[in-house]
């Protein structure tokens, strides 16, 4: 069987353009591989600092951007070239949740709006009847009242609500997958628990698939199950979150461990000299060669000539470091067998 979706060595470049005509390149994702499962649910985080490539592997897996090489497929079918029918069930069962939640509204329009648009668009319901208890149904998954909601202009509700109501939408099409950007980083601190919690609920309860991207560690192991570390477009380090986060392998992960802001300023997740070597922070990564080889104070010549593989370094684990290169690489690039390996200890 198909998988539900699928990113199979997936680039993407972008090309500037220049004052004559030619310009420079950036390549925001490489060599990108992942599957998700139409059977098994999964919860997968991807985590990585601004400009890491986290939205632009969203985009590609909505079928926004086209890859520069490798492709995305949905059930089988490239999404770049479907046909209508799988199209149309391609837009219903893999939804979006983006990061601004004002941007998706009409401020012209009722927050009633785009309840009703997609009940209508995909059939939903056989009258207005059904289709307002379908509405109710999704407002109170997400923790929302009917009658405190329906009726009044975005303006009128707060962030949170705002963003719960984009949740609602979305379960409202009874997805397999949900794809969210950045879902709670424009919402009060006082507001992500609940959304958080909102959404690990569908996951729970109505065994929806979720790629949760964000920059924020925290978030990604309040709410994931398997965790990918993003540095320039390429995945340094993927596996258990639990193992990533509480005894993370790649420099770049300790380091993004090592930034989680915590009460006391003298205490660190985990231990280590962080005098030892001094970091470039303002770096730029190498055109080859491991990209954050400029950063890494465990550089080695090698590191900036060619990318290191994904080795993997134990169960439920993969890292593209040449610090491990001794244990086996990781077939294909597959994250899947990563995540598939976790979920089996």
């Amino acid at each position: 069987m198909s998988p539900l979706l699928e990113a199979r060595h997936v680039r993407k470049v972008f090309k500037g353009e220049g004052l004559f005509g030619g310009g420079n390149e950036k390549t925001a994702v490489e060599d990108f591989t992942l599957s998700i499962s139409d059977e098994a649910p999964s919860f997968i985080a991807i985590a990585g600092e601004s400009g890491s490539g986290k939205t632009t592997i969203a985009r590609l897996l909505l079928g926004m951007f086209a890859p520069t090489a490798g492709e995305v497929r949905y059930r089988g079918h490239d999404i770049q070239k479907m046909p209508r029918p799988q199209c149309r069930a391609f837009r219903q069962e893999v939804q979006a949740i983006f990061q601004d939640p004002f941007e998706v509204y009409n401020p012209f329009y009722k927050v009633d709006h785009i309840l009703t648009t997609p009940v209508e668009k995909f059939e939903l319901a056989a009258s207005k009847s059904e289709a307002g208890d379908l509405i109710a149904a999704a407002l109170e998954a997400v923790g929302l009242r009917p009658s405190e909601t329906l009726g009044r202009y975005p303006h009128q509700l707060s962030g949170g609500q705002r963003q719960r109501i984009t949740i609602a939408r979305a379960l409202l099409l009874k997805p397999r997958l949900i794809i969210a950007d950045e879902p709670v980083s424009m919402v009060d601190a006082s507001l992500r628990a609940t959304i958080l919690e909102s959404l690990h609920k569908l996951y729970r309860e109505f065994a929806i698939s979720f790629i949760y991207i964000t920059h924020d560690l925290t978030t990604a192991y309040q709410v994931g199950d398997h965790l990918v570390v993003l540095y320039h477009g390429a995945v340094v380090e993927a596996g258990d979150v639990e193992r990533l986060v509480k005894d993370p392998q790649h420099p770049y992960t300790r380091e993004l461990v090592n930034s989680i802001p915590v009460p006391d300023p003298d205490h660190r997740w985990i231990d280590e000299d962080a005098g030892e070597d001094e970091v470039d922070f303002e770096a730029e990564a190498p055109h080859e060669g491991c990209p954050y080889a400029a950063r890494c104070p465990h550089a080695m010549p090698h590191c900036r000539v060619q990318l290191p593989a994904l080795y993997r370094t134990d169960e439920g684990r993969a890292t593209a470091c040449y610090l491990y290169d001794e244990a086996p690489p990781l077939r294909d690039g597959n994250l899947t067998a990563v995540f598939a390996r976790a979920n089996s200890d």
